[in-house]
Protein backbone atom coordinates (compact mmCIF):
# COMPACT_ATOMS: atom_id res chain seq x y z
CA UNK A 1 0.00 0.00 0.00
CA UNK A 2 1.38 2.98 -0.84
CA UNK A 3 2.54 5.42 1.72
CA UNK A 4 0.56 8.79 3.10
CA UNK A 5 1.69 11.48 1.32
CA UNK A 6 3.31 9.78 -1.30
CA UNK A 7 2.14 11.97 -4.16
CA UNK A 8 4.44 14.80 -4.92
CA UNK A 9 2.78 18.52 -5.30
CA UNK A 10 2.72 18.07 -9.12
CA UNK A 11 1.75 14.73 -8.76
CA UNK A 12 -1.75 15.79 -6.61
CA UNK A 13 -2.12 19.05 -8.78
CA UNK A 14 -2.49 16.92 -11.97
CA UNK A 15 -4.77 14.63 -9.96
CA UNK A 16 -7.30 17.27 -8.38
CA UNK A 17 -7.55 18.95 -11.98
CA UNK A 18 -8.01 15.80 -13.43
CA UNK A 19 -11.04 14.79 -10.95
CA UNK A 20 -12.58 18.26 -11.11
CA UNK A 21 -12.22 18.41 -15.43
CA UNK A 22 -13.10 14.68 -16.17
CA UNK A 23 -16.48 13.96 -17.25
CA UNK A 24 -15.70 9.94 -16.52
CA UNK A 25 -17.46 8.73 -13.80
CA UNK A 26 -15.04 5.83 -13.85
CA UNK A 27 -11.81 8.02 -13.77
CA UNK A 28 -13.17 10.30 -11.06
CA UNK A 29 -13.22 7.38 -8.99
CA UNK A 30 -9.91 5.94 -9.76
CA UNK A 31 -8.59 9.07 -9.19
CA UNK A 32 -10.32 9.82 -6.26
CA UNK A 33 -9.08 6.57 -4.56
CA UNK A 34 -5.14 8.07 -5.07
CA UNK A 35 -5.87 11.17 -3.64
CA UNK A 36 -7.52 9.47 -0.33
CA UNK A 37 -4.56 7.07 -0.21
CA UNK A 38 -1.93 10.16 -0.17
CA UNK A 39 -4.39 11.53 2.82
CA UNK A 40 -3.43 8.08 4.76
CA UNK A 41 -6.68 6.44 4.26
CA UNK A 42 -7.01 2.85 4.46
CA UNK A 43 -7.83 0.62 1.43
CA UNK A 44 -10.89 -0.48 3.64
CA UNK A 45 -11.78 3.17 4.48
CA UNK A 46 -11.94 3.99 1.24
CA UNK A 47 -14.02 0.65 0.10
CA UNK A 48 -16.53 1.82 2.74
CA UNK A 49 -16.91 5.46 1.65
CA UNK A 50 -16.68 4.94 -2.09
CA UNK A 51 -19.03 1.79 -1.80
CA UNK A 52 -16.97 0.10 -4.05
CA UNK A 53 -14.74 -3.30 -3.75
CA UNK A 54 -11.89 -3.83 -2.20
CA UNK A 55 -10.00 -4.95 -4.67
CA UNK A 56 -10.61 -2.23 -6.62
CA UNK A 57 -9.40 -0.17 -4.31
CA UNK A 58 -6.30 -2.16 -4.26
CA UNK A 59 -6.13 -2.66 -8.26
CA UNK A 60 -5.91 0.94 -8.66
CA UNK A 61 -3.13 1.96 -5.87
CA UNK A 62 -1.03 -0.25 -7.78
CA UNK A 63 -1.93 0.45 -11.40
CA UNK A 64 -2.64 4.47 -11.34
CA UNK A 65 -0.02 6.24 -12.31
CA UNK A 66 -0.12 9.58 -11.55
CA UNK A 67 2.59 10.82 -13.92
CA UNK A 68 0.47 8.69 -16.81
CA UNK A 69 -2.90 10.09 -17.04
CA UNK A 70 -4.24 8.07 -19.55
CA UNK A 71 -3.49 4.77 -16.93
CA UNK A 72 -6.93 5.84 -15.87
CA UNK A 73 -8.71 5.54 -18.49
CA UNK A 74 -11.06 2.74 -18.70
CA UNK A 75 -10.07 0.10 -21.34
CA UNK A 76 -12.38 -2.34 -21.00
CA UNK A 77 -15.10 -2.60 -24.55
CA UNK A 78 -18.13 -0.81 -23.78
CA UNK A 79 -20.50 -2.67 -21.16
CA UNK A 80 -18.12 -5.58 -20.66
CA UNK A 81 -17.89 -6.03 -16.91
CA UNK A 82 -15.44 -9.10 -16.57
CA UNK A 83 -17.45 -11.06 -13.56
CA UNK A 84 -21.29 -10.15 -14.97
CA UNK A 85 -22.77 -13.29 -16.84
CA UNK A 86 -26.35 -13.44 -18.53
CA UNK A 87 -27.75 -15.12 -15.49
CA UNK A 88 -26.38 -12.72 -13.17
CA UNK A 89 -28.06 -9.62 -15.35
CA UNK A 90 -31.55 -11.77 -15.25
CA UNK A 91 -31.24 -12.32 -11.79
CA UNK A 92 -30.55 -8.95 -11.04
CA UNK A 93 -33.90 -7.45 -13.56
CA UNK A 94 -36.24 -10.11 -11.88
CA UNK A 95 -34.90 -8.80 -8.46
CA UNK A 96 -35.40 -4.91 -8.69
CA UNK A 97 -38.94 -5.81 -10.33
CA UNK A 98 -39.93 -7.33 -6.80
CA UNK A 99 -40.40 -5.59 -3.44
CA UNK A 100 -37.13 -6.12 -1.09
CA UNK A 101 -40.03 -7.92 1.51
CA UNK A 102 -40.72 -11.00 -0.99
CA UNK A 103 -36.93 -11.87 -0.49
CA UNK A 104 -37.37 -11.23 3.52
CA UNK A 105 -36.22 -7.84 4.02
CA UNK A 106 -37.44 -5.21 6.10
CA UNK A 107 -36.32 -2.26 4.15
CA UNK A 108 -38.71 -0.31 1.13
CA UNK A 109 -36.50 -0.28 -1.50
CA UNK A 110 -33.33 -1.55 -3.44
CA UNK A 111 -30.09 0.73 -3.59
CA UNK A 112 -27.38 -0.24 -6.24
CA UNK A 113 -25.30 -0.73 -2.94
CA UNK A 114 -28.20 -3.20 -1.30
CA UNK A 115 -28.18 -4.92 -4.94
CA UNK A 116 -24.97 -5.47 -5.26
CA UNK A 117 -24.73 -7.27 -1.69
CA UNK A 118 -27.88 -9.51 -2.20
CA UNK A 119 -26.25 -10.49 -5.52
CA UNK A 120 -23.14 -11.27 -4.14
CA UNK A 121 -24.99 -13.93 -1.69
CA UNK A 122 -26.98 -15.18 -4.32
CA UNK A 123 -24.29 -15.91 -7.33
CA UNK A 124 -20.73 -15.34 -5.54
CA UNK A 125 -20.32 -12.40 -8.01
CA UNK A 126 -19.17 -8.92 -6.22
CA UNK A 127 -19.78 -6.33 -7.85
CA UNK A 128 -19.97 -2.53 -6.53
CA UNK A 129 -22.81 -0.41 -6.16
CA UNK A 130 -21.37 1.92 -9.15
CA UNK A 131 -20.69 -0.81 -11.48
CA UNK A 132 -24.52 -2.24 -10.52
CA UNK A 133 -25.23 1.46 -11.20
CA UNK A 134 -23.62 0.85 -15.05
CA UNK A 135 -25.36 -2.07 -15.51
CA UNK A 136 -28.71 -0.50 -14.72
CA UNK A 137 -28.29 2.05 -16.79
CA UNK A 138 -27.08 0.40 -19.99
CA UNK A 139 -30.46 -1.40 -19.43
CA UNK A 140 -32.56 1.41 -19.40
CA UNK A 141 -33.39 2.13 -16.25
CA UNK A 142 -33.27 5.14 -13.75
CA UNK A 143 -33.81 6.08 -10.45
CA UNK A 144 -36.03 8.80 -10.17
CA UNK A 145 -38.39 10.85 -7.79
CA UNK A 146 -42.17 10.54 -8.23
CA UNK A 147 -43.97 14.06 -8.82
CA UNK A 148 -44.76 15.80 -5.59
CA UNK A 149 -45.29 19.41 -5.02
CA UNK A 150 -47.41 21.69 -1.65
CA UNK A 151 -47.16 24.69 -3.68
CA UNK A 152 -50.68 24.67 -4.68
CA UNK A 153 -52.18 24.54 -0.70
CA UNK A 154 -49.51 27.28 0.17
CA UNK A 155 -50.28 30.88 1.02
CA UNK A 156 -47.43 32.89 -0.83
CA UNK A 157 -48.45 36.24 1.89
CA UNK A 158 -47.89 33.95 4.66
CA UNK A 159 -44.65 32.57 3.24
CA UNK A 160 -43.56 36.05 3.34
CA UNK A 161 -44.41 37.33 6.29
CA UNK A 162 -43.04 34.26 8.20
CA UNK A 163 -39.72 34.64 6.17
CA UNK A 164 -39.24 38.37 7.10
CA UNK A 165 -39.69 37.45 10.40
CA UNK A 166 -37.31 34.45 10.51
CA UNK A 167 -34.63 36.18 8.54
CA UNK A 168 -34.83 39.18 11.58
CA UNK A 169 -34.24 36.23 13.82
CA UNK A 170 -31.41 34.55 12.54
CA UNK A 171 -30.03 38.24 12.24
CA UNK A 172 -30.39 38.74 15.70
CA UNK A 173 -29.13 35.62 16.75
CA UNK A 174 -26.00 35.87 14.12
CA UNK A 175 -25.13 38.91 15.72
CA UNK A 176 -25.38 38.32 19.29
CA UNK A 177 -25.90 34.56 19.86
CA UNK A 178 -25.67 34.72 23.51
CA UNK A 179 -28.96 36.82 24.09
CA UNK A 180 -30.65 35.34 21.00
CA UNK A 181 -30.86 31.45 20.25
CA UNK A 182 -32.93 29.88 17.26
CA UNK A 183 -33.86 26.14 17.46
CA UNK A 184 -35.48 24.75 14.61
CA UNK A 185 -37.99 21.87 15.83
CA UNK A 186 -39.98 19.17 14.34
CA UNK A 187 -40.29 14.81 14.66
CA UNK A 188 -39.45 12.13 11.91
CA UNK A 189 -39.76 8.72 11.60
CA UNK A 190 -36.97 6.10 10.46
CA UNK A 191 -37.79 2.91 9.28
CA UNK A 192 -36.37 -0.60 9.40
CA UNK A 193 -37.81 -0.63 5.95
CA UNK A 194 -37.16 2.43 4.27
CA UNK A 195 -40.14 4.11 2.39
CA UNK A 196 -39.70 6.34 -0.52
CA UNK A 197 -40.81 7.05 -3.98
CA UNK A 198 -37.34 6.76 -5.49
CA UNK A 199 -37.10 3.21 -7.17
CA UNK A 200 -35.80 1.53 -10.07
CA UNK A 201 -37.73 1.15 -13.47
CA UNK A 202 -37.89 1.09 -17.00
CA UNK A 203 -36.73 4.35 -18.63
CA UNK A 204 -40.30 5.90 -20.03
CA UNK A 205 -42.63 4.25 -17.59
CA UNK A 206 -42.99 4.70 -13.33
CA UNK A 207 -43.69 2.29 -10.85
CA UNK A 208 -46.60 2.30 -7.83
CA UNK A 209 -45.93 2.44 -4.82
CA UNK A 210 -47.90 1.86 -1.58
CA UNK A 211 -48.31 4.78 0.69
CA UNK A 212 -48.42 1.60 3.51
CA UNK A 213 -46.14 2.15 6.80
CA UNK A 214 -43.97 -0.23 7.72
CA UNK A 215 -42.91 -2.07 10.84
CA UNK A 216 -40.00 -1.40 12.52
CA UNK A 217 -39.77 2.42 13.22
CA UNK A 218 -37.89 4.40 15.19
CA UNK A 219 -39.73 8.38 16.13
CA UNK A 220 -37.13 11.24 16.63
CA UNK A 221 -38.06 14.53 18.33
CA UNK A 222 -35.78 17.03 18.61
CA UNK A 223 -34.08 20.35 17.69
CA UNK A 224 -31.80 22.04 15.66
CA UNK A 225 -29.83 25.29 16.84
CA UNK A 226 -28.86 27.88 14.28
CA UNK A 227 -25.94 29.28 14.84
CA UNK A 228 -23.43 26.70 16.00
CA UNK A 229 -25.71 23.96 13.81
CA UNK A 230 -26.33 21.63 17.80
CA UNK A 231 -28.56 18.47 17.40
CA UNK A 232 -30.10 17.23 20.49
CA UNK A 233 -32.68 15.12 19.65
CA UNK A 234 -34.71 12.37 21.35
CA UNK A 235 -36.23 8.68 20.90
CA UNK A 236 -40.02 8.89 21.08
CA UNK A 237 -42.87 6.28 21.41
CA UNK A 238 -45.43 8.70 19.44
CA UNK A 239 -46.00 12.69 18.95
CA UNK A 240 -48.22 13.74 21.50
CA UNK A 241 -48.42 17.10 23.31
CA UNK A 242 -47.32 15.93 26.55
CA UNK A 243 -44.08 13.80 24.91
CA UNK A 244 -43.38 17.60 23.02
CA UNK A 245 -43.68 18.83 26.48
CA UNK A 246 -41.33 16.75 28.02
CA UNK A 247 -38.43 17.23 25.11
CA UNK A 248 -39.05 21.50 25.18
CA UNK A 249 -38.26 21.12 28.85
CA UNK A 250 -35.63 18.41 28.47
CA UNK A 251 -33.85 21.21 25.67
CA UNK A 252 -34.77 23.89 27.84
CA UNK A 253 -32.59 21.94 30.95
CA UNK A 254 -29.97 21.57 28.26
CA UNK A 255 -29.38 25.31 27.39
CA UNK A 256 -29.38 25.78 31.25
CA UNK A 257 -27.09 23.14 31.49
CA UNK A 258 -24.91 24.77 29.25
CA UNK A 259 -25.44 28.08 30.93
CA UNK A 260 -24.10 27.18 34.44
CA UNK A 261 -20.63 25.17 32.70
CA UNK A 262 -19.99 28.98 31.77
CA UNK A 263 -19.97 29.77 35.37
CA UNK A 264 -23.45 31.05 35.97
CA UNK A 265 -26.13 30.60 38.23
CA UNK A 266 -29.02 28.27 36.70
CA UNK A 267 -31.29 31.31 38.88
CA UNK A 268 -29.87 33.93 36.90
CA UNK A 269 -30.85 31.79 33.62
CA UNK A 270 -34.29 33.69 32.68
CA UNK A 271 -33.56 37.11 33.94
CA UNK A 272 -30.36 37.31 31.26
CA UNK A 273 -32.40 38.44 29.01
CA UNK A 274 -31.35 34.83 27.12
CA UNK A 275 -34.26 34.21 24.78
CA UNK A 276 -35.12 30.59 23.27
CA UNK A 277 -36.93 30.77 19.60
CA UNK A 278 -38.41 27.53 18.27
CA UNK A 279 -39.31 26.94 14.90
CA UNK A 280 -41.91 24.50 14.13
CA UNK A 281 -44.82 23.32 12.63
CA UNK A 282 -48.39 23.33 13.15
CA UNK A 283 -48.97 19.55 14.56
CA UNK A 284 -52.24 19.59 16.65
CA UNK A 285 -50.40 18.37 19.71
CA UNK A 286 -47.69 20.96 19.12
CA UNK A 287 -51.02 23.65 19.77
CA UNK A 288 -52.75 22.31 22.22
CA UNK A 289 -53.90 25.16 24.78
CA UNK A 290 -52.70 23.31 27.95
CA UNK A 291 -49.57 22.94 26.81
CA UNK A 292 -48.70 25.91 25.15
CA UNK A 293 -50.13 27.71 28.76
CA UNK A 294 -47.54 25.10 30.50
CA UNK A 295 -44.60 25.91 28.40
CA UNK A 296 -45.40 29.91 28.98
CA UNK A 297 -45.76 30.43 32.84
CA UNK A 298 -42.68 27.43 33.46
CA UNK A 299 -40.33 28.58 30.76
CA UNK A 300 -41.26 32.64 29.68
CA UNK A 301 -38.00 33.08 27.93
CA UNK A 302 -39.31 30.28 25.19
CA UNK A 303 -40.88 31.69 21.83
CA UNK A 304 -42.44 29.35 20.17
CA UNK A 305 -42.88 30.63 16.38
CA UNK A 306 -45.27 28.20 14.15
CA UNK A 307 -44.33 27.75 10.65
CA UNK A 308 -47.23 28.80 7.54
CA UNK A 309 -49.02 25.64 6.68
CA UNK A 310 -47.22 23.26 4.03
CA UNK A 311 -43.61 25.35 4.43
CA UNK A 312 -41.71 22.27 5.44
CA UNK A 313 -38.78 24.27 3.68
CA UNK A 314 -38.48 26.83 5.99
CA UNK A 315 -37.48 24.42 8.61
CA UNK A 316 -33.97 23.93 8.52
CA UNK A 317 -34.02 20.79 10.30
CA UNK A 318 -35.37 19.44 7.43
CA UNK A 319 -31.94 18.84 5.82
CA UNK A 320 -30.97 16.63 9.09
CA UNK A 321 -33.74 14.48 8.82
CA UNK A 322 -33.07 14.46 4.80
CA UNK A 323 -29.57 13.69 5.19
CA UNK A 324 -30.20 10.68 8.27
CA UNK A 325 -32.50 8.81 6.05
CA UNK A 326 -30.05 9.02 2.66
CA UNK A 327 -27.37 7.73 5.03
CA UNK A 328 -29.33 4.46 6.45
CA UNK A 329 -31.02 3.96 2.94
CA UNK A 330 -27.87 2.21 1.77
CA UNK A 331 -27.55 0.28 5.00
CA UNK A 332 -29.07 -2.57 6.52
CA UNK A 333 -30.20 -3.79 10.07
CA UNK A 334 -31.40 -6.60 11.86
CA UNK A 335 -32.66 -4.75 14.43
CA UNK A 336 -34.78 -1.55 16.01
CA UNK A 337 -32.13 -1.14 18.84
CA UNK A 338 -28.82 -1.31 15.75
CA UNK A 339 -31.50 1.57 13.96
CA UNK A 340 -31.86 3.38 17.20
CA UNK A 341 -27.76 3.01 18.63
CA UNK A 342 -26.97 4.57 14.39
CA UNK A 343 -29.26 7.17 14.63
CA UNK A 344 -28.29 8.98 18.01
CA UNK A 345 -24.39 8.72 17.04
CA UNK A 346 -25.58 10.75 13.71
CA UNK A 347 -27.95 12.69 15.37
CA UNK A 348 -26.88 13.65 18.44
CA UNK A 349 -23.06 12.71 18.68
CA UNK A 350 -21.86 14.62 15.33
CA UNK A 351 -21.28 11.51 13.56
CA UNK A 352 -22.74 12.68 10.74
CA UNK A 353 -21.53 15.57 8.37
CA UNK A 354 -23.95 17.43 6.72
CA UNK A 355 -23.64 19.60 3.84
CA UNK A 356 -25.71 22.49 4.58
CA UNK A 357 -25.63 24.48 1.43
CA UNK A 358 -27.17 21.45 -0.32
CA UNK A 359 -30.81 22.65 -1.57
CA UNK A 360 -32.66 19.60 -1.54
CA UNK A 361 -36.26 18.85 -2.83
CA UNK A 362 -38.12 17.88 0.52
CA UNK A 363 -41.70 17.15 0.41
CA UNK A 364 -42.02 19.46 -2.31
CA UNK A 365 -40.44 22.36 -2.00
CA UNK A 366 -36.60 22.68 -2.12
CA UNK A 367 -35.33 23.84 1.33
CA UNK A 368 -33.94 27.26 1.69
CA UNK A 369 -29.98 27.26 1.39
CA UNK A 370 -30.27 30.54 2.19
CA UNK A 371 -31.47 29.83 5.94
CA UNK A 372 -28.21 27.39 6.53
CA UNK A 373 -25.65 30.85 5.59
Amino acid sequence: MPAKNHLSQNQKQRLIKLLKESEDNYVREKVLILLLINDGKSYQQISEFMEIAYTTVAYWSVHGDPDNLDSFLDKRSQGNFRKVTPEYEKILIDTIDKAPAEYGYEFGRWTAARLATYLEKVTGIKLSGSQISRILHKKKYVYIWAKYSLEDKQNPVEREVFKQKLSEYLKITKQTPELLQVWFWDESGFSLRVIRRKTWGKKGSRKKITGQRRRGRVNIMGGLRYYDKKRLNFVIKKGDSNTFYEQINALNDSIVQEWRELGNQAESFAESGIKIVIILDNASFHKKKDILSQISAEMPHIILEFLPPYSPDYNLIELVWHSAKEYIAHRLFKSVEELSELLHRLLNEGEMVIKWERKIKNKGNAILSGLAA
